[in-house]
């Protein structure tokens, strides 16, 4: 009897480490996938890929100052490099338009959080990033997208991207407009305290000046 035991637990054993080394094997797979798309996403949209960078710096900033550490500060971290990610549903004529955007081409837009949501589920060890990623547009008045969530029930991770998104999309450049002086973004981040954005966050991002980027990535001008 306990030789049989022993063999059902040694049978069991092996049977986990299989499947632990092809969920591996599937997990890397489906990284490897989205690497992919990463790379898709910024050849058709170079801003993309550099605002992502910013993004994820000014929001490790904030966050830093909050206290934030721990495997909360890496969820952030990664959930700020992937917060855009869903843009790859969007067409060219959209993403890149020059002029206003019509009712349709912005309801393409504003899928763009679950389109990310729904590529990066797949992935266990990124499941805990997509409440960030899925609310980094709502409004703290509760007037944002996708759910009109409002205050606290926003999540921490997605009112600290919100201010860094905002921040970076109004100093940079675009097809449709030019960058605002860092000045005038850093007046209607404070203006739209306690409306678009936490009023217990704003404080700590304006405390962040100045914010020194590492490696190549280049603050816009005038910020310092």
């Amino acid at each position: 009897k306990k030789d049989l035991e022993r063999q059902v637990e040694d049978y069991r054993a092996n049977l986990e480490k299989k499947v632990g080394v092809q969920t591996e094997i599937i997990n890397s797979m489906y990284v490897r996938s989205i690497d992919a798309m990463i790379k898709f996403l910024e050849k058709r949209d170079p801003y993309t890929r550099d605002h992502s960078h910013r993004v994820t710096h000014y929001s490790l900033a904030i966050a830093e100052k909050l206290g934030v550490t721990g495997q909360e500060f890496e969820d952030l971290r990664r959930a700020a490099v992937f917060h855009d990610l869903g843009k790859i549903a969007i067409r060219d004529a959209v993403l890149n338009k020059p002029g206003k955007l019509t009712a349709e081409e912005f309801g393409e837009i504003v899928l763009h959080p679950e389109t990310a949501v729904r590529i990066l589920e797949m992935i266990p060890p990124f499941k805990p990033l997509l409440p960030a990623i899925r609310h980094h547009h709502e409004r703290f008045d509760g007037r944002g997208y996708p759910a009109r969530l409002s205050g606290d029930k926003i999540p921490f991770a997605s009112r600290i991207m919100a201010i860094a998104d905002t921040f970076d999309a109004m100093t940079s450049t675009r097809a449709y407009r030019k960058a605002l002086p860092v000045s005038d973004a850093i007046d209607e981040i404070r203006r739209c305290s306690g409306t678009q954005f936490d009023p217990d966050i704003v404080p700590v991002f304006l405390a962040c000046q100045p914010i020194v980027m590492p490696g190549g990535v280049s603050l816009p001008e005038g910020f310092e």
